[in-house]
């Protein structure tokens, strides 16, 4: 998988290099693009994608790379992000950010779903 920030998409490609398909995150975004960094949840189910120009995380679906939800905001509290670049997960799906103006890395601890 290949981010191309300024275009505002994802692609992936064989190891040959060989297109597979892409998807557009946020296409209107304008300037620096919404696709900063990209990593994968320890299944492999889900990915996270900073998206510095609208201070958001988004996770999307691997397979699909259809988006299925996004975290943060704005601002300067925890939470928030202030040009979040990049993006890691831990083994146990704890998620860091660091960031550019905010000048810090934050960490959001996984939690259990629970089914009924």
């Amino acid at each position: 998988m290949f981010c191309d920030r300024n275009a505002d998409r994802i692609q992936v490609f064989h190891k040959d290099g060989t297109f597979v398909k892409e998807a557009l995150i946020e296409p209107s975004t304008l300037g620096t693009g919404s696709t900063f960094d990209i990593d994968f949840t320890p299944d492999q189910k889900y990915l996270y994608v900073p998206d510095g120009s609208n201070q958001k995380v988004w996770i999307l679906q691997r397979d699909t790379l259809e988006v299925v939800g996004s975290f943060g905001q704005s601002g300067q509290s925890p939470g928030e992000f202030r040009n979040v670049h990049s993006v890691a997960v831990d083994s146990k799906g704890n998620v860091y950010t660091g960031e550019v103006d905010g000048k810090r890395v934050q960490k959001f601890v996984a939690k259990a779903v629970q089914t009924h």
